[in-house]
């Protein structure tokens, strides 16, 4: 698991990120933001779901604000025509708000500044630290030059008025894509390419989700981002590693356009996970391919998809706040993602019964005709859950698993002539027998049991050398269906490059059990109710399939803990 880079602190002795150390020596007195609130933005891209990668971000962007008091602003960077869909930015705003974070009343889009962009655009054009470069494409990468080469164009002394004019006809759309490009005037020969005359529009004629045809030329991320955070007033824009070489660019922009306020960009690692990947691209694939069933399926790191599983908001934020903000990049296993449902799940989750491979069970010695009730606990570790009654009589179900039809070694569980074994909450049972049908399949299996022995315990004080065994009765059981999820990727690491990720899907990421029995109560589960399953682990009702009638539940994980045993 990725370690928590710490700084010290010189007035304190207390550690804390580095995020924090700068924003603490900026806020000090003197300091860049001396007085001020701070202010952070999450930028999301609207053309995908937000994944768990995603979640590392907004939780450093959103939580950082709220550990300083201060304001997160949601902007949409919807710059690029060919991506934004509508749908995906109702999803990202539900995705945080089940997070528990809000942006109040400060929700915007990149395109909502597109005029200011242009403005800005043509100040610096004035200012001769910007013009317009008719080089194609092909001649664009040729002059681009290399380390001990600098980057060329023949078009860096164009006369001010004259890239002016051409400037306005490229927004009123006299030329075709790809003719032109305002760049800006820095430094054809910087070791940094990114700082060599990067381009800062280009011309693109497809309509806009928002506003239509009224543009055909749009600003890159790089010129319009810093814009963007100074006209919101943000003072820190914190975002991934890979913008750390782009940082000389967004502080050339704060410092030559004529803007608001000066906002300071400060990078951290992105968050890697073992077994997925979380390259959009790469999600939509298998989206579009159907090796998935969407975007929310359970499988997937989206959040859509791990809510769908039943991962819990709390879980994730304790996921994210606990491998730390680091600017090393490292990969974290899946395991501790899991590790943190586990808790949450543990301490919170109702205890139920439920049977997914079944097998009847018959207590020959067991009144025919007679019901009871025998009580069990709906969470020991929350003393408020208390219990409930569980319908019990003549016939179980139980798991296939819990019969041998012979004695194995070390096995604890039912076979005939075996050990005594604990019915979960009600009476000590000892196995006589079982039945196969014509075909030699097993249909029932025969035990008797102690009627003295009511609640597991008892009254000579006798040990029991078998196991506790989980159950469902018969008669009062209801049917469901039940999904059980593994990893989507068999390889630990499908998103390594020269790796055909479709090749690491794992076969075995999906099994669907059906006619699986089901404790009474769970008739009436809704989305949202978490339980756990004796000895299978943690369920929900699946959010989409899920119906009075037709029961589906997802195991959002199992109880066996990997990730502390390791």
């Amino acid at each position: 698991m990725a370690e928590e880079v710490k700084t010290a602190s010189p007035e304190t002795g207390e550690g804390r990120n580095f995020i924090e150390a700068f924003i603490d020596a900026d806020l000090a007195p003197g300091g860049r933001y001396a007085g001020m609130r701070v202010h952070t933005r999450f930028p999301p891209e609207p053309n995908g779901y937000l994944h768990i990668g995603h979640c590392k971000a907004l939780t450093i962007d959103f939580g950082t604000a709220e550990k300083y008091g201060g304001l997160c602003n949601l902007r949409m960077d919807d710059t690029n025509p060919t991506k934004e869909d509508v749908e995906y930015v109702e999803a990202i705003q539900e995705d945080i708000r089940w997070l528990g974070f809000d942006w109040g009343d400060r929700f915007f889009y990149g395109s909502d500044y597109f005029e200011e962009d242009y403005r800005q655009a043509v100040g610096l054009i004035r200012k001769g630290l910007a013009y317009v470069c008719q080089l194609t494409p092909e001649e664009f990468r040729e002059y681009r030059g290399s380390t001990g080469e600098p980057a060329r164009s023949p078009w860096r002394d164009r006369p001010i008025e004259e890239s002016l004019d051409l400037f306005a006809r490229m927004r009123s759309g006299e030329f075709p894509d790809g003719a032109m490009t305002l760049r800006a005037k820095i430094d054809l020969a910087s070791g940094n390419f990114n700082l060599r005359d990067p381009v800062l529009y280009r011309i693109n004629h497809l309509p806009h989700h928002r506003h239509g045809d009224k543009w055909c030329i749009y600003p890159m991320y790089d010129f319009a981002h810093p814009i963007q955070d100074a006209l919101e007033g943000i003072t820190h824009s914190l975002c991934s590693l890979e913008f750390e070489n782009h940082r000389p660019l967004y502080d050339w922009v704060v410092e030559h356009c004529d803007l608001p306020s000066r906002p300071r960009q400060i990078e951290f690692a992105r968050l890697g996970i073992d077994h997925t990947v979380l390259s959009k691209r790469k999600l939509r694939a298998m989206v579009e391919g159907g090796q998935v069933s969407g975007w929310d399926d359970p499988r997937m790191p989206t959040l859509c998809g791990l809510r769908r599983r039943g991962y819990t908001p709390r879980s994730i934020r304790n996921f994210c706040e606990r491998i730390g903000v680091a600017k090393a990049a490292s990969v974290v296993e899946f395991g501790f993602l899991e590790h943190c449902l586990r808790e949450d799940l543990n301490a919170s989750a109702r205890r139920v019964m439920a049977v997914v491979r079944p097998v009847k069970l018959i207590i020959t010695n067991y009144p025919e005709g007679q019901r009871e009730t025998v009580t069990v606990e709906n969470n020991p570790l929350d003393a408020a859950a208390g219990t409930r009654e569980v319908a019990f009589s003549r016939e179980l179900w139980i798991e296939e698993e819990d019969f041998l039809p012979e004695k194995a070694p070390r096995y604890k569980r039912l076979y005939p002539g075996g050990p005594e074994c604990r019915l979960k909450g009600a009476y000590l049972i000892r196995c006589t027998g079982f039945e196969r049908d014509g075909d030699g399949r097993l249909t029932a299996v025969l035990c008797e049991y102690d009627p003295a022995s009511r609640g597991g315990d008892p009254a000579d004080g006798r040990k029991v050398k078998g196991a506790t065994i989980h159950w469902v009765d018969a008669a009062t059981a209801v049917d469901g269906e039940v999904r059980l999820y593994g990893n989507l990727f068999s390889d630990p690491a499908p998103d390594e490059a020269g790796k055909d990720f479709m090749a690491c899907l794992n076969p075995d990421s999906l099994e669907i059990r059906r006619g699986c029995k089901l404790e009474a109560s769970l008739k009436d589960a809704k989305t949202g109710d978490h339980f756990q399953f004796l000895r299978l682990g943690y369920f929900c009702p699946d959010s989409r399939d899920s119906a009075p009638g037709h029961l589906v539940f997802n195991r959002s994980v199992s109880l066996k803990d990997s990730y502390v045993k390791k």
